[in-house]
């Protein structure tokens, strides 16, 4: 007996429905993780609460400035010296006027800091500026 067909195999060719599957996961998958990248936060900065504050709409191009408790300025998990964050927003402003900052400062910062950061701010010609806190707890 002879079990075996006498019809050649056909070839499938390419399949497109399952590339077009996989492209779009990994364009998901790359959106998700761009927008969690754009809104980078410092972990270690523990913020200041605020009981009259409300959450702003967060725009995707806003620059992020963390200043730690020692007084350390940190923009894109860099840390940036006076005169290489005065640089950054010089450039900032020529490229993008009206861009939007937000300054996270660490509970325990030293006024004197955020108030360096500001003035750097007004110096370039940043008049967007918000300040990020977190809501008080409830009792």
């Amino acid at each position: 007996m002879n079990f075996r067909s006498r019809s050649k195999p056909v070839s499938m060719g390419f399949q497109l429905a399952p590339m077009i599957d996989i492209m779009f996961l990994l364009l998901c998958f790359f959106i998700a993780a761009q927008l969690y990248a754009q809104w980078e936060t410092e972990i270690d900065i523990t913020l200041p609460t605020a009981s009259t504050g409300d959450l702003p709409d967060r725009l995707p191009s806003e620059i992020i400035i963390n200043i730690r408790s020692n007084g350390v300025t940190v923009v894109n998990q860099r840390e940036l010296g006076e005169q290489e964050l005065s640089g950054l927003l010089t450039r900032i402003v020529e490229l993008y006027p009206g861009q939007p900052v937000l300054i996270r400062a660490d509970l325990k910062t030293p006024y004197e800091h955020v108030i360096r950061t500001l003035d750097m701010c007004r110096q370039v010609d940043i008049w967007n500026i918000s300040f990020a806190t977190t809501a008080a707890e409830e009792p």
